[in-house]
């Protein structure tokens, strides 16, 4: 008994220390809702982001470590990309935003496995390096009935993680300054999240990663150089085409 209390402590205190940051990203992602994400999509995505950290900590149970940490701060340029993508896309995101309808469930299947929810699985596992670095010594000093309990607690955590979050976007005050403000913030938050976990990481301090990490950047911003050229076409094209039918 007092091994399973000890394990639910020491788990309660590690998750809420490895993931007070994410409160206020789950709330921007929350005030979103039915304009770029699900609620569903957010929870996936956290779950799934959160898996993905417990499972690159696990063999710290085994007495090794799969992704060194410099490794793990690439992952910064997730959150840096989806942030200029919506920097960049701010003015489409209007013609979606009337998208709340309830889907079938073929509808809530793609929900689940949208891009949106890769990306706040993404970026939950981008900002976790922390997480990495206390859940592989934790994981390696625990028994088989410990690490149950402590990941009990973890997964546990994230629903009221989520919840917290959902219900602190919807308070009058707080909600309205992210409807308001929370298309702008989203994107700098984004980006400055990204810019912090490679600086947090060390990943800039490896030559070879820091040359990594500008090839892959140069990718992305031919990219969305590349997207933002197509654009104008494509609705002179679709213009073009619904004057067509009208003729």
């Amino acid at each position: 008994m007092n091994e399973i209390l000890t394990a639910i402590s020491t788990g309660l205190t590690a998750f809420t220390a490895t993931n007070l940051d994410d409160i206020v990203i789950l709330m921007l992602f929350f005030s979103q809702v039915n304009h770029l994400f699900r609620k569903r999509q957010i929870v996936m995505g956290q779950y799934l982001g959160f898996g993905a950290l417990v499972l690159a900590s696990l063999p710290g149970f085994f007495s090794s470590v799969l992704f060194p940490r410099p490794w793990i701060g690439l992952l910064g340029l997730v959150p840096i990309a989806i942030g200029l993508t919506r920097l960049l896309d701010s003015d489409t995101d209007d013609a979606e935003a009337d998208t709340s309808v309830e889907p079938s469930a073929q509808g809530r299947l793609s929900g689940v496995l949208s891009p949106q929810t890769y990306s706040v699985a993404a970026i939950t596992f981008a900002n976790g390096g922390d997480n990495i670095g206390i859940y592989v010594p934790l994981f390696a000093s625990t028994t088989w009935s410990g690490l149950l309990v402590v990941l009990t607690v973890f997964f546990s955590m994230v629903g009221v993680w989520c919840y917290t979050a959902y219900r602190l976007a919807a308070v009058p005050a707080i909600a309205a300054s992210l409807t308001r403000y929370g298309n702008q913030l989203v994107p700098f938050v984004l980006i400055g999240l990204g810019a912090l976990i490679l600086i947090d990481s060390h990943t800039l301090e490896d030559r070879g990663l820091a040359v990594l990490t500008l090839v892959l950047s140069g990718m992305v911003l031919l990219h969305l150089i590349r997207t933002i050229g197509q654009a104008p076409a494509m609705a002179g094209n679709d213009e073009l085409t619904s004057n067509s039918r009208i003729l």
